[in-house]
């Protein structure tokens, strides 16, 4: 297990909390609906959807919302989506992985290719790329929930594999099987739910990149993030404190 990284940005965020609310609670809704009517909407019978509505409510959605969405899955009119995975390459070499939730493939196919392509990408064949990555469990939580050390000593006894703590959060893996159980665990020992608890593709290794690289790069996942059919982006990039500094400025 690691104790810190100084290194936080192997999921991108770029602060999709903060300046991207909507859009935020929207892919938050539509993973709610996809859980709850591919699972029932009974948290307690549905793993999926527990992990959704927790996740939700870590990002302060509002409780009318998420019932909104559950209420949704059920009605006679819900969309039907799709989930599907695309796998390429960014500026720099650097391995992509989108996972979408769409009402249309086409149209998800076409922007996301695009996207890509117009941004120094190359959108790759299934499996072009997951094989450096491993799926796992993640959990955040606020930094301010728990200290530092006590959250490695709870993450430790709960079965947790990795621990990142730094002066914003602390993220917990796991392997995937035992996400469930590891969330609810830490759960009760914080005393808080966490801001975040889903299965990720975490990658087996990373690529720290130039200032250059990293602009283009976070460009180009902004304008996939700001896709509606787009729920995740992971990355297999490192991006340094003096780079990130810059890129602030």
């Amino acid at each position: 297990m690691a104790g810190h990284s100084k290194f936080k940005n192997i999921m991108y965020r770029k602060g999709a909390q903060d300046k991207k609310r909507s859009s935020l609670f929207s892919k938050l809704s539509k993973e709610i609906t996809v859980a709850a009517k591919m699972g029932g909407p009974d948290m307690d019978s549905n793993p999926r959807l527990r992990l959704a509505v927790q996740t939700a409510r870590g990002q302060s959605m509002p409780k009318d919302n998420i019932q909104r969405a559950i209420n949704k899955s059920q009605s006679g009119n819900a969309e039907n989506y799709d989930e599907i995975r695309y796998e390429g390459f960014g500026p720099g070499g650097i391995a992509l992985i989108v996972e979408s939730l769409t009402d249309n493939k086409n149209r998800a196919a076409s922007d996301i290719r695009t996207a890509f392509a117009k941004n120094g990408g190359n959108l790759g064949e299934p499996g072009s790329v997951s094989y450096q990555f491993e799926k796992m469990g993640e959990i955040i939580f606020d930094a301010g929930a728990i200290s530092a050390d006590d959250m490695f000593e709870i993450a430790l006894e709960a079965g947790a594999e990795d621990v990142i703590s730094d002066d914003e959060t602390h993220e917990i893996y796991c392997v995937m099987e035992d996400l469930q159980e590891v969330t609810a665990s830490l759960a009760e020992a914080v005393g808080v739910e966490p801001k975040s608890a889903k299965l990720i593709w975490r990658p087996e290794n990373t690529i720290e990149v130039s200032l250059e690289t990293a602009r283009k790069l976070l460009r180009m996942i902004d304008i996939l993030d700001d896709l509606d059919d787009v729920q995740n982006i992971y990355g297999n990039y490192e991006i340094s404190e003096d780079v990130m500094e810059q890129l602030n400025e």
